[in-house]
């Protein structure tokens, strides 16, 4: 007589799948936001607090986010109901899914032209970027530059336990001081890195792996078909209240 109420859960089963990629989307780009790395497009007179004029809040990446969540927590909803159906289907799954299912779909509706209104303005800080790498950089390399001493036949042991005293004093150091870091200047002088190629360890590429290919092909394969396949749907803009 009718569908299993399964299929419902199904259904917003991929809705909250989506809801959760999209809100683990805005996340990060609020974090980022916060590291002065990225931030969502910002009206001329668009105002972040009336109490604090200088707050520049990822509102809309932070609307995506508590929508998305409703999303994700209503694909619960959905399983209970299956779950609780009486023999072929009682009746207390009628009102449920009518709440839950149309503001699924409006939700993750609103979530979709939130994002697409926050990457049709982003703006990347790429000297933010750098700065912040280039302080973080030598921490980074102390894999790297253990790894260089093994290749030398220095102890692996000893080695570790320098670099790692050598990078918990620097980060006490900044922490205490506020100053910047003095890391850099302490591998140098480690004896167990005498001969290490420290601009090799110090390479950022050597940090990124295969992320750079991984994005070509993405764009490649994934988003230019989707692109070119919604173009008609993508044309439209979303009309976003900030």
């Amino acid at each position: 007589q009718t569908q299993p109420r399964v299929v419902d859960a199904f259904v917003l089963g991929d809705l909250a799948a989506l809801a959760a990629c999209c809100g683990k989307i805005a996340t990060d780009v609020r974090l980022l936001a916060a590291l002065r790395e990225m931030d969502e497009p910002f009206g001329d007179r668009q105002i972040g607090s009336s109490a604090m004029p200088y707050k520049r809040n990822p509102m809309r990446c932070e609307r995506a986010c508590a929508l998305a969540r409703f999303v994700v927590e209503l694909a619960g909803n959905a399983y209970v109901t299956a779950a609780t159906q009486w023999l072929e289907r009682t009746l207390d799954d009628s009102a449920n899914r009518r709440l839950s299912i149309p503001e699924a779909f409006l939700a993750m509706d609103a979530v979709l032209d939130l994002l697409r209104s926050v990457f049709e303005g982003l703006e990347v800080h790429e000297a933010m970027c750098r700065a912040n790498l280039e302080r973080e950089l030598p921490f980074l390399a102390t894999e790297a530059l253990l790894m260089e001493a093994a290749k030398l036949g220095r102890d692996r042991q000893k080695t570790h336990e320098a670099l790692r005293k050598a990078a918990q004093e620097a980060a006490a150091r900044m922490k205490r001081t506020g100053g910047q870091s003095d890391l850099l200047e302490r591998l140098r002088a480690l004896p167990e890195l005498a001969g290490v190629d420290f601009r090799k360890a110090l390479d950022p590429a050597r940090f990124v792996g295969l992320a750079p290919q991984q994005v070509d092909r993405f764009l490649e394969k994934v988003a230019q078909p989707l692109q070119t396949r919604y173009s008609d749907a993508l044309g439209r803009s979303p009309d976003i209240r900030v």
